[in-house]
């Protein structure tokens, strides 16, 4: 989940790759480094922000045209100066900075030391850099790359590898095996990154390594080779976005402006793939599979986090629109359980970033067995885009708040047209009946745009209110169960206040025995054909002094006079619901974190893109 970028070129180093790390620190956030040569190997790292590298190296008066960068999320050791990277050889001759984890680094390591090495750090990267020192200084008739390629059949994991030789001051070596890299082709230079939010402000063109890929990068050339020294010839592709885009654009935080983003995110998401004039839906990427979708035993999708709720509305929409047997899974259980998948059926997986390792890790083993493998991800060219069957793309733009919230909506709106479609060709639904739907699908971007414009005030004033509360209970029906899991998951990530997400029945199972006077209690009261029910459970909130959050349909005046506060949204259709009723909550959930004086783009402990199991 760490951050990683590289330069060789005519600018200085270190400019680039503080800038690029800048770009990156969604990735991690514990720490920071360089390392740049310019005659000699200059290592400046520390702990905290990237900020403080960037002082450090102008303080030092670092220069030079070749270097490689890190931004850390800790894994093995805890996050300081010491265990920050790059990592160093025992000579100081190799640098290495590394995204994942070396699963055998305990018994690489004894054996280093038992040949005399001398271990700085508690990391398992730093083995990697001892690794390639020990097999290249004992052995005269191996090249430093080979050392490396001999490296990476020992250790056992995950990496995205970046490394530099003093020895070899014009180039540098990098390999992927589970975490992305891409190379960025310049003039008379290269770029080097785990995405390419460092690299869009000096090139468009980019080869993406896949796993079990090597490369040898200099300032006007690279080559592609297996680990096994098969060269390769790779395509070159071009960046879809834009610098613009990966700016704040005035905004206070990326969240914001990413909630902000919805309207067009979701509009960009259809475009194309929707004719309300004709009520059809035409999702390109899966239309050479459909007809074995719609011939599937079953359908299984797999996600994490924000992306397991949109998975679970999507549950409810397939089931209700094309009444396909759908079941949903963690994708960070799915492969340790022997799932009972194969042929026959169809295995549909959630990601952002495309490059999440639970959730590709899902992918293979379904493929293995035999099942349809389909993607839904916002990334061009990341890995579950390149290793699945068929897919969507969410075309949300990029997202670079931790906490994702355009991602999840664009990725509901994927799911409705995916049901919808599947749903008229087999029938499940009337033509008539699609054509109301899309029409009104058509409609989702300016009602969120209107509850945006509506109620961001009321919810900045509610959070006033309940910013110090230390505990929130989210309750749901139906497709909102979901939404109630997405909102507390919001506010635990950004604010670090305790929350839970429970269907609205299931209070009475146990959450009830919480509710007081000091617990605000979110109801998502905008489903129809449960509203009754809700009321009910309102009612039994309010009856032990819980303090009532609604969110409501305008003509929903029970509920009103039942909360003491609420928030109104536009009428649409129940099953598209979770697409108004989360907005409200994405800007609770922000509002009540800028006032506690958290990080909002960059929560403790978490990292956008889980590159690591």
């Amino acid at each position: 989940m760490c951050g990683i970028v590289g330069y060789v070129g005519d600018r200085d180093a270190g400019d680039v790759l503080v800038k690029g790390l800048k770009r990156l620190e969604y990735r991690g956030y514990d720490s920071a480094g360089v390392a740049i040569l310019n005659g000699q190997m200059s290592i400046q790292k520390g702990k905290g922000k990237v900020v403080n590298l960037e002082k450090l190296i102008k303080v030092n008066g670092v220069k030079g045209n070749i270097g490689i960068g890190h931004t850390r999320w800790a894994t093995h050791g805890e996050p300081n100066d010491v265990n920050s990277h790059p990592h160093l050889s025992e000579s100081g001759k190799v640098a290495v900075v590394h995204n994942g984890i070396i699963e055998n680094y305990g018994s690489l390591k004894k054996k280093l030391s038992d040949n005399g090495r001398t271990f700085k750090s508690q990391t398992d990267t730093e083995i990697i850099a001892q690794l390639i020192e020990e097999i290249y200084s004992k052995s005269k008739d191996i090249s430093f790359e080979q050392a490396i390629r001999l490296t990476l059949k020992q250790i056992v994991g995950t990496y995205g590898l970046a490394i530099v030789n003093i020895e070899e001051p014009g180039k540098i070596y990098i390999a992927r095996k589970g975490s992305p890299l891409l190379l960025g082709i310049g003039d008379n230079e290269m770029f080097i990154a785990s995405d390419a939010s460092p690299i869009v402000e000096y090139t468009n063109k980019v080869v993406y390594l896949d796993d079990g890929e090597m490369a040898v990068v200099d300032r006007s050339s690279y080559e592609v080779k297996t680990i096994e020294d098969v060269s390769l010839t790779k395509e070159v592709h071009e960046l879809a976005i834009s610098l613009d885009e990966i700016e704040k654009a005035g905004y206070p935080h990326f969240m914001l402006k990413e909630i902000f983003e919805q309207p067009k995110a979701l509009a960009d998401c259809l475009r194309g793939r929707i004719n309300p004039k004709k009520g059809t839906v035409q999702l390109g990427g899966v239309a050479d599979v459909m007809d074995q979708i719609v011939k599937a035993n079953r359908i299984v999708i797999a996600a994490c986090g924000t992306s397991w709720h949109s998975a679970l509305v999507g549950e409810y929409l397939f089931e209700y629109l094309a009444k396909a047997p759908v079941e949903v899974e963690y994708a960070s259980e799915f492969r340790y359980r022997d799932p009972l998948i194969g042929e026959g059926d169809v295995l549909l997986v959630i990601s952002q970033s495309g490059e999440t390792a639970d959730t590709l890790a899902a992918l293979r083993e379904a493929r293995e067995r035999g099942a349809l493998v389909l993607g839904i991800c916002n990334v061009v060219g990341s890995t579950i885009s390149r290793e699945t069957d068929a897919g969507v793309f969410t075309h949300a733009g990029p997202e670079i708040g931790v906490a994702s919230t355009k991602a999840f909506t664009a990725q509901v709106v994927v799911l409705t047209m995916m049901a919808l479609e599947l749903a008229m060709r087999k029938g499940t639904i009337t033509k008539e009946k699609a054509k109301k739907y899309i029409k009104e699908l058509d409609q989702i971007p300016g009602k969120v745009e209107q509850i945006l414009k509506e109620c961001d005030e009321t919810t900045r004033e509610m959070a006033r209110l309940f910013t110090y509360a230390p505990n929130f209970l989210y309750l749901g029906r139906s497709y909102n169960f979901p939404v109630a899991l997405e909102g507390a998951l919001k506010l635990k990530e950004i604010s670090y206040i305790h929350a839970e997400g429970y269907p609205a029945a299931e209070m009475k199972h146990g959450p009830i025995a919480l509710i007081d006077e000091m617990m605000p209690v979110v109801v998502i009261a905008a489903t129809d054909h449960t509203n009754d029910k809700m009321i009910s459970n309102i009612e039994e909130v309010k009856a032990r002094k819980g303090r009532i959050i609604s969110i409501m349909n305008k003509e929903n005046s029970d509920v009103e006079e039942l909360s003491e506060f609420s928030i109104s949204i536009p009428s649409t259709y129940d099953c598209f619901s979770p697409l108004l009723t989360v907005i409200p909550l994405q800007l609770l959930s922000y509002y009540i974190a800028v006032n506690r004086g958290c990080n909002v783009d960059q929560p403790r402990n978490l990292a956008k893109s889980v590159t690591v199991e």
